[in-house]
């Protein structure tokens, strides 16, 4: 059943009005408690489901790069015009931040990432990407889509908001390290909390699922050039073999992981280019080989790191070889573990099962992939988590960075009421004292 903006008003002023004395007995109210499924009945009226499924075919026929997302930018802020939300850009080239509230504090971010993959998309439908080369293959058309959702359910309710909602549009989260470049421009200011969600097309819909602590692993990526001798296949004896080096290199890489590492503490190191030789008959001068390298706490991170290094240069040398080696790069910054804060898995696991039912919201496993929403936990208390939208009607659901990746439209209302009802309720609670997440205080809690 839906709620008029006159009931919302009501229970509001009844709030405010009672805080010293019922502050407690007004959160714990049914009035609080069914925000959620009435943002999301909001969110499922035909004429806002269609405006979101608009906004998000429009960006899936014209994606764009990490730091390109020009177009993508422009269409963000002449939706944000048309809801008489203000905003801020630019910020990290393409990036834009908006804001709907009081202008006060408390002020609360949700943030969407808004870049596209190097990939050609191969799904035959009328809205295929026009950029040849270029597909939203990891649902950030999606993600884009629904925070604007969960703007204009915020802006139709605004009268909830005793603080401030910072929307933030973030470019190149695909490896180019946009959240840190947003954080260097100002898009936290004042901010403190942040939520984040992605898709997931293997979780049903209308489920989702996160976890407090480490949810997702932070990373690095690695090259290395070992360089040798070239001469002829045939007489081997008069060069330098940098082929031979580079693949004892990668062996004994991989006893990082498997010998050094404590078992309990899950690490990953892949290499996953290599590069060297042109022809059947000569040995080359130099080989070129990079990879990624992962794991649930900065200290492991680090200590990795270190040993691949001493690794590649040391067994290079034992082949007569040179090695260097760099990490990272300003296209591929290092990434910190994505760890979310205690207090908000509370809130949100309150939220998720107002809207949804507890059934629906369920705890994860951490996945080795990464994020960089990390940096902003980095900075302030984040939460992060997985919205469910399978599509029943595929046999097998493709996974996110394949060229058959498909979004299942009907997740679009799930997405903006979560993300309007978990900032709502963050800033409700934050008038009675309810919400008190601890700062970074769990930070070093690794697996």
């Amino acid at each position: 059943m839906g709620c008029s903006k006159g009931f919302f008003l009501i229970s509001t002023i009844f709030f405010l009005s009672c805080k010293p004395i019922f502050s407690d007995l007004i959160f714990n109210s049914k009035q609080v408690s069914e925000i959620p499924i009435n943002f999301l009945n909001f969110a499922k009226k035909a004429e806002v489901l269609d405006w979101m499924v608009g906004i998000r075919r429009k960006i899936h026929e014209n994606p764009e790069l990490g730091y390109e997302e020009f177009e993508t930018s422009e269409l963000i802020r002449e939706e944000l015009d048309k809801l008489g939300i203000e905003y801020k850009y630019p910020i990290a080239v393409t990036g834009v931040v908006g804001f709907i509230g009081s202008g006060n504090p408390p002020f609360v971010a949700i943030r969407t990432d808004m870049d596209a993959l190097s990939l050609q998309e191969m799904v035959e439908w009328e809205h295929k990407s026009k950029n040849p080369g270029k597909m939203h293959a990891c649902g950030h058309d999606a993600h884009v889509a629904m925070l604007l959702g969960a703007a204009k359910i915020l802006q139709e309710h605004r009268e909830l908001l005793k603080g401030t909602v910072v929307l933030v549009f973030q470019p190149a989260e695909e490896g180019g390290g946009g959240a840190k470049k947003m954080i260097e421009g100002g898009a936290l200011e004042n901010v403190k909390a942040i939520f984040g969600l992605h898709s997931n097309n293997f979780l049903p819909l209308g489920e989702v699922a996160s976890r407090s602590g480490p949810v997702l692993a932070g990373s690095g990526f690695f090259e290395a050039v070992i360089s040798g001798k070239g001469g002829h296949a045939a007489i081997p004896q008069q060069s330098i073999d940098p082929i031979l080096a580079a693949s004892n290199v990668i062996m004994s890489l991989q006893h990082l992981v498997s010998r050094e590492a404590d078992p309990l503490d899950s690490q990953v190191v892949t290499v996953a280019k290599f590069q060297g030789g042109g022809a059947f008959n000569v040995i080359p001068d130099s080989v070129t080989i990079g990879g990624t390298f992962r794991a649930f706490s900065s200290e492991s991170l680090l200590q990795l790191k270190q040993r691949i290094k001493e690794v590649i240069t040391g067994q290079a040398a034992v082949q007569r070889c040179n090695a260097t080696v760099t990490f990272d790069s300003k296209d591929r910054p290092f990434f910190p573990p994505t760890v979310n804060d205690k207090g908000l898995h509370k809130l949100f696991e309150r939220v998720a099962g107002d809207m949804l039912g507890t059934i629906r919201v369920k705890e994860m496993q951490p996945l080795m992939g990464s994020e960089d929403f990390s940096f902003y936990q980095e900075i302030i208390p984040g939460y992060f988590y997985f919205l469910g939208m399978q599509d029943e009607t595929l046999e097998r659901p493709a996974p996110a960075h394949s060229p058959y990746f498909r979004i299942n439209e009907e997740a679009l209302p799930y997405g903006a009421a979560l993300h309007a009802s978990m900032v709502v309720r963050y800033l409700v609670e934050s008038q009675t004292g309810t919400t008190t997440p601890a700062i970074n205080g769990y930070r070093h809690d690794e697996l």
